[in-house]
């Protein structure tokens, strides 16, 4: 429900002519505004025309993406032999939790399952505790619709070589793993650790981690290499002569336990202050509505206000050609009218559909 939707935004918001398909009424049943970034045309696959009429649009698109259990589309008739026939060069794009193949294809999944099969989740929380909960930017987002992306723009590219189409199987628990790679890597050469909240970037290292300040704020500490460390150690008025070594495990609590007291004196903007132009790796924790209104944030238009609806900006930015800002479309089109837009140009001399 997250992935696809998620990478059809970015790829939207990139410049691609991006058209959702979904059963009648959806629209009436949605909450908040619609979708960002893409037209929406109202289609039952349980009928002939419905799905003749997804045809006939594939035979005009770069790209179709689903994100049906495996082997539905293939009983709607809109399968990737059915449309790779209409267009050869199509880009069937199919994103799941599990995968198309595997004991667990066919099972119901949700971003918590597919983290937690990953090794991922039970890496992230404090040492002692059970995992916390990443919200669903890990898998949904992080292994999910940013791999879809990327897949996606990857087959276009080579298709621009062999001019043919090709099936992309993005599975979440692929992502995680390849998003995790780096622990991985730190893993297999006795960097890491299982467990959570034992090592260097899960928490476990004092200076890697969040403090409350005196008025419940929060300020997130990365101090990691010595000049910043020390920079940090001057801002909290600590003397490193009466502190355990950095790298010294033996150490750390004392550490943290200085460090809280050090936090735990001041509130969160004062310490926002004394930090603010000092490399120590040390800033504020902010929550969306602070976010918003960011100095930083704000400069660089990263959240932008759209008929009232804070959103993130498209990103990244581009020098020569920027992407539009990001703007909802208006209810379901008229499928026969879509149909005949999209037949008016060849998908290779328009912007990718």
């Amino acid at each position: 429900m997250g992935p696809g939707p998620h990478a059809a935004l970015l790829l939207g918001d990139l410049g691609a002519d991006v058209l959702r398909v979904e059963r009648p009424g959806t629209g009436e049943r949605r909450s908040g505004p619609p979708p960002r970034s893409r037209a929406v045309c109202e289609l039952d696959l349980g009928h002939a025309a419905g799905r003749g009429t997804v045809l006939d649009l594939v035979a005009h698109a770069d790209v179709l993406v689903e994100g049906f259990r495996p082997g539905v589309t293939e009983r709607l008739g809109v399968g990737p032999a059915h449309c790779l026939a209409r267009n050869p060069g199509l880009i069937y794009a199919r994103m799941t939790g599990w995968g198309q193949y595997g004991p667990l294809a066919h099972r119901a999944g949700h971003d918590i399952n597919y983290v937690g099969l990953t090794g991922v989740l039970d890496a992230i929380g404090r040492d002692g505790a059970p995992p916390t909960v990443p919200l669903n930017l890990v898998g949904d987002f992080g292994g999910g619709s940013t791999y879809l992306v990327i897949g996606i723009l990857a087959a276009l590219v080579e298709r621009a070589r062999s001019g043919r189409g090709q099936v992309i199987d993005a599975a979440i628990v692929d992502g995680v793993s390849s998003l995790a790679q780096a622990i991985w890597s730190l893993r297999g050469t006795g960097c890491w650790q299982d467990g959570r909240g034992t090592n260097r970037l899960d928490g476990g290292a004092p200076f890697y981690d969040v403090y409350p300040t005196a008025d419940g704020g929060h300020m997130a500490v990365g101090a990691l290499e010595p000049q910043f460390y020390a920079a940090l150690l001057a801002g909290l008025g600590l003397d490193p002569a009466e502190l355990p070594a950095q790298d010294d495990r033996s150490g750390w609590p004392a550490l943290r336990a200085a460090f809280a007291d050090a936090f735990r004196s001041r509130t969160r903007d004062e310490w926002t202050a004394v930090f603010a132009n000092v490399d120590a790796c040390v800033t504020p924790v902010l929550t969306f509505a602070e976010a918003a209104a960011d100095p930083h944030l704000t400069a660089r238009r990263t959240l932008v206000d759209r008929d009232g609806v804070v959103q993130p900006a498209p990103a990244p930015r581009f020098s020569r050609t920027p992407p539009a800002p990001p703007h909802p479309h208006p209810g379901p089109a008229d499928p026969a009218a879509v149909l005949a837009a999209w037949a008016g140009s060849a998908p290779q001399s328009a912007s990718p559909r």
